[in-house]
């Protein structure tokens, strides 16, 4: 940039400025250093949930999680509204890909929400582990109460369960079930639907070449 600017003052036969004076005059159109991100790796386990909500809560990179990780999620365009340890809550729309016959939103896009909503919990407790955890859902029950039309909202209010099953299973080397409630309310507050959600959490066992 320093170049071209010489250049183009001798072209017209202006005197050329010093390169001080174009630094002074450049500076504060240049980006500003910013100091260097620790990696993931050296984050301990409270950071590295913290640094999850941050992204889960990020509507960006909440898409592109959900465009690597869970596509159909993404084109059902489920957001997450809030998160904190002890609940979460995600929102699925009425739309064109969300509907049934009924003009109403399809009963799978329901539960996308609804198992995300325990879902993001317990990624978000994973995180704050400190050992790898595997995690998966066992079992599923619904109750349908009213139709679903506009925005509906799932909230999981079960993340010190799911934190606690997941300490258990840390502590004793078997896997934990924990079962969760995601209550769904459309926008007058009228509950629409409601998922009972088991998931089963077992940690991994470190390797001994991992532990020497």
């Amino acid at each position: 940039m320093f170049s071209l600017m010489l250049l183009s003052c001798r072209s017209v036969g202006l005197a050329t400025p010093s390169m001080r004076s174009l630094r002074h005059l450049l500076t504060p159109f240049l980006a500003p250093t910013r100091d260097p991100q620790p990696p993931l790796s050296n984050l301990s386990s409270m950071d590295k949930a913290a640094a999850f909500c941050q992204t889960i809560s990020n509507p960006v990179k909440l898409r592109l999680f959900m465009l690597r990780s869970l596509p159909m999620a993404y084109l059902a365009g489920l957001r997450v509204a809030s998160i904190t340890p002890e609940h979460a809550t995600v929102t699925v729309p009425f739309k064109y890909l969300t509907k049934n016959p009924f003009r109403s939103i399809y009963f799978a896009c329901l539960s996308m929400a609804a198992e995300m909503a325990s879902g993001v919990l317990a990624m978000m407790h994973i995180q704050g582990a400190g050992v790898p955890v595997s995690m998966l859902v066992v079992s599923m029950q619904a109750d349908f109460t009213k139709k679903a039309v506009g925005l509906i909202a799932f909230t999981s209010t079960d993340g010190h369960e799911i934190e606690e099953a997941i300490a258990e299973s840390r502590a004793t080397g078997e896997g934990r079930a924990v079962l969760c409630t995601s209550t769904g309310v459309d926008a007058q507050g009228d509950v629409v639907a409601t998922f009972r959600i088991t998931w089963s959490f077992r940690a991994k066992k470190n390797r001994p070449e991992a532990q020497q």
